[in-house]
């Protein structure tokens, strides 16, 4: 059971900051079981374009994906989620934070919004959230696209410790002790150092936004448990083995993947690219040289390029793979061909891309 409204202000009555949408967006409330979720959306170009959901990392929202969301309008029909405790999205019923959680609350929007199977897109942590929902529920994806995938790096790269351990209990408190005295232009900025290839990239009026979202968000009274808990969500699922590890739930994607990383990716580091092409079983890969952990807010261009390039080698497939001759039916089938690279995975600006 599911219900939608406009919000101009975010959960508990707190204000939203001046414009918190971008042109042509809209903000609304989806109620699921367990689960109350602030879903982001854009008019398609057109009716009848197949459905989207894209999906955040640790400590993001679903503005992260405005500008692909934008790109992106004339071939899908987007909406990006603000997972539980993120955003305007307020924490969930029974307080659980794990991966699994959040990817039940991902599989609840889809089941509820009536709109799968979709093209499922998700970064970082939402990259890990995606695996595993497009895994167990095959039915409800076409597509996956992730965008530095939160998969498990052991040892991970050093400028990603900090991060892991907010994980440890009482590190968030520790680290509020410490930098008490940030303004939260200066934690807008350090966040932006740590996820942009180059922070200078961001436009100012964007970044005023975003400052402003900051500043809301940490007048949230949950804000720093939900980061807390949700990166102890992530370590904890780097540690899980058996048919419950993330490397195994990749294996069990069988919806083409396309896998973007960033040559300046300070959490996941680039080295894991090979691997997890070589992992999901139907996987092409865009590598950003001078991007970050965010590709699809730097090079939005680049990142869209790519999943155009995806559905078209999708509609390729559909043509020319052969039907099997009913008296051959015992035969092994031929490999469907794949359309050919045109190039297109080429950053923009300073983004050069190399594609593998």
């Amino acid at each position: 059971m599911s219900s939608s409204s406009d919000a101009s202000d975010g959960p508990y009555g707190v204000p939203a900051p001046a414009s918190p949408l971008g042109a042509g967006e809209r903000l609304r409330e989806v109620r699921v079981d367990g689960f109350t979720l602030a879903v982001r959306s854009r008019p398609p170009a057109r009716e009848g374009l197949p459905p989207a959901l894209y999906v955040h990392g640790l400590g993001g929202a679903s503005d992260n994906w405005s500008l692909l969301m934008a790109d992106l309008a004339d071939v899908v029909d987007g909406e990006a989620v603000d997972l539980p405790g993120f955003g305007f999205s307020p924490p969930p019923a029974d307080g659980r934070y794990s991966i699994a959680s959040h990817a039940r609350a991902v599989t609840r929007l889809i089941e509820a919004r009536g709109r799968g199977p979709v093209h499922l897109f998700g970064n970082s942590m939402g990259g890990a959230i995606v695996t595993r929902v497009a895994a167990a529920r095959p039915d409800l994806v076409r597509t996956v696209t992730l965008v530095s995938p939160a998969l498990p790096e052991v040892p991970p790269q050093r400028t990603a410790v900090p991060t892991a351990l907010l994980a440890v209990p009482g590190a968030t408190r520790l680290f509020r002790r410490l930098t008490r005295d940030w303004t939260a232009e200066r934690r807008t900025y350090e966040l932006l150092a740590l996820c942009y290839g180059d922070p200078s990239r961001v436009d100012p009026a964007h970044l005023a936004v975003a400052v402003a979202e900051f500043e809301r968000r940490l007048e949230l009274p949950y804000f720093w448990d939900v980061l807390a808990h949700s990166a102890r969500g992530v370590v904890d699922s780097y540690t899980l083995g058996g048919q419950q590890s993330l490397w195994r739930q990749a294996e069990r994607v069988l919806a083409p993947t396309l896998l973007v990383y960033g040559g300046r990716d300070q959490l996941i580091s680039i080295r894991m690219a090979r691997r997890a092409k070589a992992v999901f079983p139907d996987a092409r890969l865009l590598t950003l040289l001078d991007a970050g952990h965010v590709a699809m807010m730097e090079y939005p261009e680049a990142v869209a390029r790519a999943f155009r390039e995806l559905l078209t080698d999708l509609e390729l497939r559909a043509k020319v793979e052969p039907v099997e001759p009913v008296e051959a039916k015992d035969a092994a089938a031929p490999r469907p061909v794949r359309a050919p690279a045109d190039g297109a995975g080429q950053g923009a600006g300073r983004g050069a891309a190399a594609r593998g």
